[in-house]
């Protein structure tokens, strides 16, 4: 799906006027968009790299400048949940990209899913852009921007899934959760992860991800969503 407006009101939105709007082209870019022999790196994967670390720094910055008080294990879980993709997708909503993503044919028929983690990946591929054209300082302007009213949300528990679905067990007189590799695929570069999760007598559930701790916390996540479990006490 090709682009049916410039990036001018994009740029205006997110507050950053590109000196080299080819970065910002190359964000938009999926890889079914691109052609030629380096179709790989003129799209947003380097990009999303690239902002995905600048990503944490600027929300770990944040953080230790906004919470004076917290200790190092609530600074950790809350960079945790602002930097889940889930919060990348709203922050894409927030930005409007969808509009401006470049897609190939092939991809016009997505899931509502699958576009949605195509907006979260094109989000850090933005940051990234927006630190190679004018430095971390306006990078992390653009981080502060859409994120800082997240952060500041008092309602988010603070526990990962994977302390929860522990908290939960030990509740119930359980062991630990077991979890297990049960698929690793991919190149090496971008991995793909799938984990079970296993309790006694307690059905096992799967989560993917690019690291095998993210699959591990995806899998505990559908373990407490199907289980009713919303927040543990003391959360």
């Amino acid at each position: 799906m090709k682009r049916k407006k410039s990036t001018s009101a994009l740029q205006e939105r997110i507050g950053h006027r590109f000196a080299d709007p080819k970065l910002l082209d190359v964000a938009l870019t999926h890889v079914s968009a691109a052609t030629g022999a380096r179709k790989r790196t003129e799209t947003y994967q380097r990009l999303e790299f690239l902002g995905d670390h600048v990503l944490g720094l600027a929300i770990s910055d944040l953080l230790y400048r906004s919470f004076p008080k917290a200790d190092e294990g609530e600074l950790s879980r809350r960079l945790a949940d602002l930097v889940r993709k889930d919060a990348c997708a709203e922050a894409a909503a927030a930005m409007d990209l969808a509009p401006y993503l470049r897609l190939g044919s092939g991809q016009q028929q997505m899931s509502e899913r699958a576009r949605t983690a195509i907006l979260a990946d094109v989000c850090e591929a933005v940051i990234g852009s927006v630190f190679l054209d004018a430095g971390y300082e306006a990078a992390a302007k653009l981080v502060e921007r859409y994120w800082r009213e997240r952060m500041l949300e008092p309602h988010r528990p603070l526990r990962d899934p994977k302390t929860m679905l522990q908290e939960w067990a030990q509740g119930r007189g359980l062991p630990a959760p077991i979890y297990k590799e049960m698929e690793r695929k991919g190149p090496d570069h971008r991995p793909e992860f799938r984990v079970a999760v296993e309790l006694p007598g307690i059905p096992a559930t799967e989560g993917k991800g690019r690291s095998k701790r993210d699959a591990e916390q995806a899998a505990a996540a559908a373990m407490l969503e199907r289980e009713g479990v919303t927040q543990v006490a003391g959360a």
